[in-house]
């Protein structure tokens, strides 16, 4: 049964026994991104790492790595 079947069924059911519907699915999933999106900006800031940026600083790393100096 796929999601959506499973809250049509739902939804039916509330609806014969006078509860309200069910949330539709998918319905609060970018406010858990941007929930897990400013905690890990948070836990960033506590540890004193910066809170943004960090992905393209990494990426940057990467694909322009500095030479290495022969000492």
């Amino acid at each position: 049964m796929s999601i959506t079947q499973q809250y049509v069924l739902d939804a039916y059911r509330a609806q014969r026994l006078g509860q309200s519907a069910p949330p539709a699915p998918g319905l609060h999933e970018w406010q858990v991104v941007r929930e897990w999106r400013d905690r890990r900006a948070f836990q960033a800031v506590v540890a004193e790492r910066p809170a943004r940026g960090r992905l393209r600083h990494t990426l940057g790393r990467w694909l322009h790595p500095r030479p290495r100096s022969t000492s």
